[in-house]
């Protein structure tokens, strides 16, 4: 079972792995008529997954049989916090484009493991998904995303790019705002380091989490982006 470290490197006893994998409701939010984040951007470390690479993890690198997890060359293994894999079908789902803003020491073991790890088939983890051999049933990204119903390495889910390489968020940003032509105001940032709100001087929203992304952090990230940029967190009561 994938170990949950603590930030100070020491395996935690009382959480292993967080990284049981769940199959979700998708929440309301995503289909209640009000305006998305166009685009959402993911840290890694501690936000995606519960480790630091360039700290924890020691390459190579080598996937289980079903790509659910990785081992490194010390046996440790390593996977997703649990909710992951219906967050990134449920936002492409919707329409939503994704992307990685890391500012990892070890850009190389971050796309490795984002190559290995696999997100399992959009019926395996969201509730009553469905789905036919074309996507169908997958929203406004079905066609684009192919085959949504076979697992699918992680780094295909972010095609709004990488930004894996030690520098500021600011940068990370920046290239993400030239690659897709999309406003600042239009981005959802989620990350565990609160210095990282120097981004949203940027225009972006970031919102931070404590213990990796689950739908409840994302459902909160979409209310606050959603404030932010003067649209009602809600539709109005009937």
């Amino acid at each position: 079972m994938p170990k949950k470290l603590t930030k100070q490197g020491m395996t935690s006893s009382a959480s292993s792995a967080t990284a049981a994998l769940t199959t979700s409701t998708l929440p309301g939010i995503l289909s209640d008529g009000l305006p998305l984040p166009r685009l959402v951007v993911f840290d890694l470390d501690y936000t995606l997954w519960p480790f630091w690479v360039d700290t924890h993890v020691s390459g190579p690198l080598r996937a289980n049989s079903d790509h659910s997890a990785c081992a490194d060359r010390t046996g440790e293994t390593f996977a997703f916090y649990g909710d992951v894999p219906s967050v990134l079908h449920g936002l492409r789902r919707a329409g939503v484009r994704l992307g990685v803003a890391s500012r990892t020491h070890a850009p190389d073991l971050g796309r490795e493991m984002l190559k290995l790890l696999h997100v399992p088939a959009q019926s395996s983890v969201i509730a009553g998904s469905g789905g036919g051999a074309d996507g169908s049933g997958g929203g406004d990204t079905g066609k684009k995303d192919g085959n949504v119903n076979k697992p699918r390495r992680a780094l295909e889910f972010f095609d709004a790019g990488l930004e894996i390489y030690p520098s500021s968020k600011i940068r990370h940003f920046e290239s993400l705002h030239r690659r897709t032509g999309l406003p600042f105001t239009e981005m959802l940032f989620f990350d565990d380091e609160s210095r990282n709100r120097d981004t949203e001087t940027l225009g972006v929203t970031m919102w931070l989490v404590r213990d990796g992304v689950t739908w409840d952090e994302v459902v909160r990230g979409i209310r606050e982006w959603r404030r932010r940029n003067g649209l009602p967190e809600e539709p109005p009561k009937a």
